[in-house]
């Protein structure tokens, strides 16, 4: 695909899914499959920045993934600051904005710092805005939105009577950002594991057959892509 058609989506939500399974099916360890991973994430955004993707939305670690073995969490931050290191020292031309999405409280300081140079080395940036969702809650998100606007309430700024969806979504980690038209998650799970609940209530849903993330490629993206223009969209109309 040269260009997404202008009836293709604007923004891509993707679920990484699937790289302990691919790393079992290839005799590899965990940590091979979060590696692959990883890499083909690299690729992806690549691709998606050469298509004219406006948004790209990845749930890369979840707040409940803190419940796996300490050893593949391990490999999973490592495997962060490594990324985010290597990006932060690669001269980058492309007009790429990185964001973080989730709890950053609990990361330890090398990645937190990694994490706040690579948003604020490329906050100027209007091409792709890739949203990185790790650490990441869907309910979670919304009850700190919810917080802060009692807070406003409890300070007298604001009347209950002011609360609405566009002020809930103001608190959002996602603030300012539109929601997903397409949400994929890859090796044929059907559900969205608590990811973007409030801002997935429109999206087209797409799962691929037969496909763990590392071995999600740019053709499997198109045939995405493909289907949502496929669709129709009504809205509840």
């Amino acid at each position: 695909m040269e260009k997404i058609p202008e009836n293709g989506p604007k923004h891509i939500a993707i679920i990484l899914d699937g790289n302990r399974r691919w790393a079992r099916k290839n005799g590899l360890p965990v940590s091979a499959g979060h590696k692959a991973g990883g890499d083909n994430l690299l690729k992806i955004i690549d691709y998606a920045y050469e298509i004219g993707l406006k948004y790209l939305t990845v749930y890369a670690f979840s707040t409940e993934n803190w419940k796996r073995e300490e050893k593949e969490v391990n490999a999973i931050m490592n495997l962060l600051y490594n990324l985010t290191k290597k990006e932060i020292k690669r001269k980058d031309k492309r007009n790429i904005c990185i964001k973080v999405y989730g709890d950053k409280s609990i990361l330890s300081s090398k990645i937190k710092k990694n994490l706040s140079i690579l948003e604020e080395n490329t906050k100027n940036r209007n091409g792709l805005t890739v949203g990185l969702c790790f650490n990441y809650g869907g309910r979670q998100e919304i009850v700190n939105s919810v917080k802060e606007i009692a807070k406003l309430i409890k300070e007298d700024v604001i009347d209950i009577e002011n609360i609405d969806e566009k002020l809930i979504e103001k608190y959002l980690y996602t603030s300012g950002i539109p929601d997903p038209d397409l949400v994929i998650r890859t090796s044929e799970e059907y559900r969205l594991s608590n990811f973007l609940p409030w801002q997935s209530t429109y999206s087209e849903l797409y799962f691929p057959k037969d496909v763990y993330w590392p071995d999600f490629s740019t053709e499997r993206l198109d045939e995405a892509i493909y289907e949502y223009i496929n669709r129709n969209r009504r809205y509840g109309k």
